[in-house]
């Protein structure tokens, strides 16, 4: 475990870059090891002897005094190295030769990146360790961001950008050789992530460091991420990423900083009257450390990202020196491959406990740093009520949710604190955010594994959620039981589970307690047999003798028997229909979404349609209770890396015609480019930009694809990951109604009927995904038969772009010109991929979803293509559906009956067309309504169609798209947060 009063920045990187400028002389020698003859560097060679005079050696940053004052006061490092680009070339020169991770004999691309990434992290290292410093001196409040993605990006020239050093090193690799650029590319995207759920939280990260805001991400450190997208002929092809194969030089590991994290085991009670979890397996999570760096500010933030393994000792020396060589590294094995990828497959059990250990891992190792930090900042003083006025702790999505059990479990089994102390520092400290409404993705983790995998955290669960039961009942009472079981089968946290005892007995009538069983108005004792005694003279007809007594008592044993029977099968039958009685044919799940909105203070959807919904239908009943809990959190994106350095000619023109950079920093100085919005000088520039950009993606194309694409075709692109509900189905359905409608005309009507397009796809489909994996291999067929077919040229090109990244959006969307955000209305909670579109000038088509709504209303509805039914119209035409009142539009069939045709090869699209037609059924009756919105969708590309001929028209559309887009960044959401949920203030570096 990690020291307590160890430095979280120790590092034993080599040399600062502070003055390399002073090493001596006379131990220099030239090489001849870099591409260019004209440039024979100089490397520096130490004396092992002695120090060099002047070398800083970087060994326990966070506390090294001499560091510190090589920083201004504007943040930037007072050191010739950072300023002049020959000082930057000697210590890109200095890395190749002493922290080398290539062979010395050619200064190669690869190694010009790896040594130049290692100059920017020694920069970065000493604002990073300023920041901390002063965070542990100052001791405020600090967010932490859990989340299971943070996709990154290369970080290179985000890093250089931030620090305002583009140029410098450019000018500095010029010097050795190279581009910057060419450098750039050497580098892999880090493989931590997926979709929008990542991209966000790193948008996120890069506003805190920018707005100065004490936080802090943590997540995990994916060996070979989601996976690398192949495209073959047969479709989607996964292979393990290799983002770490060569190294990471932005990552710092430390080993001194590592937690145990246990699982299975079992409970026991202490004779201390604590609960104590022993036994099972227990795993070691290292921390790997990555700066963060803000935007023109000192403020260097962390990301921490977990590793896992087991000690030395657990390798089993005997068993493989005995050959039972899988058994002898079984432990090692177990635990480092909790970490190899981003979210295995969980068909199988062995998927199911692996994510899961995932999570805790996540969740443990964090929540042990977190709390290890207070005890630390707090010194001899802790006081835990004091812990959520320090600690803010923000669940990305589900994934985080047993970050609620653990804090509990720290806090009353190792801290001593009591239950209610401990809940209620764990619902100030913790809040969730929500960003999906499909049922499926709303986690419900098995009972029976959760129980085998975590018995100390079920324990501590099922108490929450017994708490929970009882304010329930508290709230809705027990005269209404049809209310009250509803309320209980929505909100409760374990589904299928039977009420605890305690609570199930108020719901059981007590039985009538009977002495006697009676028939027929009398009892057994009523009926006795003669006694010794003379028999009292009776009338002669009710003479009976002994015999015929005992023949009757036997006749009515047996017919009070028998009702007895009966009266027991009628209790049975009453027994199952107990109130919330399980059902033993169904699993018991583990709801973590009503987990973390009971956990937590706070729960924040991320769109205000979106928001709406999670009120409304997702947690509607929680709403009602709480409705103090529920927040709206419109996502956002940094415009540092989605226009600035992504877009850095269209940056140039804002800035010239705006008149200042500070947009920047202030987004809402957009908006001053909307009194040019027809000014035909910069109608010119705008346009010129967007076309370069074109020329480079048509490269890119070109190199990945084969393809050849003209860039004086409209560019009409849609990225993002494969799934029904974001309808690239719909899309590809509209190219080939196009396609089929253009090879019905001669050559001078589809000219004059369609412009030019480039259709581009990109998105990964996960790997189990069928239906999604059906769509990529449909869109490349239909892209195949349409770009070899002479008769259409270049008036229709469809291109789907493998394993698409954020180094791939960062081409694509500078050279969007249409891009579709088409899902499902109700279905998507907000996408942040169309705030990038709409920031650099993209003119988006698509459905009032997520925030689509909030985009449109911002640029104006006559800048926004909007075509589809509306949410609240979604229900009701999928019961129409169901009853079988939908007709298809002819359009549609006549689709559907092309694909059919063979027309795109040989493969059988019967699956996918037939999730298309019927009523009901899984994977039929067209759950995501393509077929309903179909007309309405191509009907609006009509309209593109004619928008995008007046070119005029176009650009100032397009200029307007960029103009209103200041509310969509990530500065105004973490301001939000930080204001609503967090309580945090900006830290400003001295």
């Amino acid at each position: 475990m990690a020291s307590p009063t160890s430095s979280p920045f120790a590092t034993t990187s080599s040399i600062g870059i502070s003055r390399l400028s002073s090493i001596s002389r006379s131990s220099v020698w030239r090489s001849n090891c870099f591409p260019s003859s004209s440039h024979h560097l100089l490397f520096t060679k130490i004396r092992t002897s002695r120090r060099a005079p002047g070398l800083l050696p970087v060994t326990r940053v966070a506390s090294d005094r001499d560091l510190k004052e090589t920083v201004s006061d504007n943040g930037v490092s007072n050191l010739p190295s950072v300023h002049e680009p020959s000082s930057i070339a000697s210590s890109i020169k200095f890395h190749a030769e002493f922290t080398p991770s290539f062979s010395p004999e050619h200064f190669s691309l690869p190694k010009a990146y790896r040594a130049t990434a290692e100059s920017v992290r020694d920069a970065l290292i000493i604002n990073w360790n300023a920041t901390y410093d002063h965070y542990d001196k100052e001791n405020m409040k600090q967010a932490y961001y859990l989340s299971m993605e943070f996709l990154q990006g290369r970080a290179l020239l985000n890093a250089i950008g931030n620090l305002e050093l583009t140029g410098k090193y450019a000018e500095a690799l010029k010097q050795l050789g190279y581009t910057l650029e060419s450098v750039a590319t050497q580098e892999p995207d880090a493989a931590l992530g997926n979709g929008g759920l990542g991209r966000l939280a790193s948008c996120f990260l890069d506003s805190l460091a920018t707005l100065n805001y004490p936080a802090w991400g943590y997540g995990l450190r994916y060996q070979y991420g989601l996976f690398k997208q192949n495209i073959t002929k047969d479709g989607q092809e996964e292979v393990a990423e290799n983002w770490l194969e060569m190294g990471n030089p932005w990552e710092i590991a430390r080993n001194d900083v590592s937690y145990q994290v246990k699982f299975y085991g079992k409970v026991v009670d202490g004779s201390d009257d604590k609960k104590h979890w022993i036994g099972g397996e227990n795993i070691k999570a290292i921390a790997y450390d990555v700066p963060i760096p803000g935007y023109k500010t000192k403020t260097t933030i962390n990301l921490r990202l977990w590793s896992t393994t087991v000690p030395s000792q657990d390798f089993d020396l005997a068993s493989f020196n005995a050959g039972e060589h899988s058994k002898a590294n079984e432990a090692h094995q177990n635990a480092e491959k909790i970490c190899y990828i981003l979210y295995p497959g969980d068909e199988s059990l062995e998927g199911k406990i692996l994510r899961l250990k995932q999570q805790y891992t996540l969740c443990s190792a964090s929540l042990q740093d977190i709390v290890a930090r207070f005890e630390r900042r707090s010194g001899n003083s802790v006081n835990w009520e004091d812990f959520p006025a320090k600690v803010a702790v923000q669940m990305n999505d589900t994934h985080p949710t047993l970050c609620i059990p653990e804090l509990m479990r720290i806090l009353i089994d190792i801290k001593g604190l009591s239950w209610d102390d401990s809940w209620k520092i764990t619902q100030r400290t913790v809040a969730y955010t929500n960003h999906t409404v499909l049922p499926e993705a709303l986690e419900k983790w098995s009972l029976d594994i959760m129980q085998k995998l975590l018995p100390r955290h079920v324990e501590i669960i099922e108490m929450i959620d017994e708490q929970l039961i009882n304010t329930i009942i508290a709230q809705y009472g027990t005269v209404d039981l049809v209310i009250l079981e509803k309320k209980l089968r929505e909100m409760r946290i374990l589904d299928n589970v039977d009420l605890p005892p305690s609570i199930a007995q108020q719901f059981i009538k007590p039985k009538e307690q009977k002495s006697t069983i009676k028939s027929k108005g009398k009892s057994l004792t009523e009926i006795e047999e003669p006694s010794s005694q003379p028999p009292k003279e009776e009338p002669k007809s009710s003479t009976v003798t002994l015999t015929e007594v005992k023949t009757k008592k036997d006749a009515l044993v047996e017919e009070i028997e028998e009702e007895k029977v009966e009266e027991e099968e009628e209790e049975v039958e009453e027994e199952d229909e107990v109130f919330l009685k399980s059902n033993p044919e169904k699993p018991k799940l583990v709801r973590m979404a009503n987990l973390c909105v009971v956990g937590g203070h706070a729960v924040n959807g991320v769109a205000a349609i979106h928001s709406e919904i999670v009120k409304d239908e997702v947690f509607n009943s929680f709403y009602q209770m709480w409705p103090q809990k529920f927040q709206n959190k419109t996502n956002g994106v940094t415009p540092r890396r989605w226009i600035k350095f992504c877009n850095p000619g269209l940056s140039d023109i804002i800035t010239k015609w705006i008149g200042t950079d500070d947009w920047v920093l202030n987004t809402e100085k957009l908006s001053q480019l909307k009194q040019f919005a027809e000014n035909e000088e910069l109608h010119e520039e705008w346009r010129e930009a967007k076309r370069t950009n074109k020329i480079r993606v048509a490269s890119m194309i070109r190199e990945r694809t084969g393809y050849i694409v003209s860039p004086d075709a409209m560019f009409d692109i849609q990225v993002k990951r494969i799934h029904e509900y974001k309808r690239q189905l719909l899309n590809i359905m509209g190219i080939v109604y196009r396609y089929k409608k253009m090879k019905e005309m001669t050559e001078a009507e589809r000219i004059k009927s369609f412009v030019p397009r480039v259709c581009i796809f990109g998105g990964k489909a996960f790997a189990t995904y069928i239906q999604a994996k059906r769509i990529v291999k449909f869109i490349t067929d239909v892209a195949s038969t349409i770009n070899h077919d002479p008769e259409i040229g270049d008036l229709l090109k469809v291109v789907f772009v493998p394993d698409y990244n954020v180094s791939v959006a960062e081409l694509l969307i500078p050279a969007s010109e249409l891009s579709q955000h088409i899902s499902t209305a109700g279905m998507e909670a907000s996408g942040t991929s169309n705030m990038k579109f709409a920031m650099n000038g993209c003119v988006l088509i698509g459905t009032l979803d997520g925030a689509n709504v909030e985009i449109r209303e911002e640029v104006g509805e006559e800048n926004f293509f909007l075509f589809g039914a509306r949410a609240e119209e979604i229900a009701g035409l999928r019961k129409e559906r169901a009853e079988g009142k939908f007709v298809p539009d002819p359009r549609f069939e006549e689709v559907k009956k092309f694909v059919r045709s063979g027309v795109f090869g040989i493969h059988n699209y019967n699956e996918l067309m037939g999730s298309l037609e019927g009523n009901e059924g899984y994977g039929r009756a067209d759950y995501f309504l393509v077929g309903k919105d179909f007309p309405s969708y191509i009907e609006c590309q009509v309209e593109v169609d004619e928008a995008y001929r007046d070119q005029k028209k176009w650009t100032k559309m397009s200029i307007l798209n960029a103009a209103n887009s200041a509310k969509f960044s990530s500065d105004r959401t973490i301001h939000e947060y930080a204001r609503d949920i967090w309580d945090i203030k900006p830290v400003i570096l001295p």
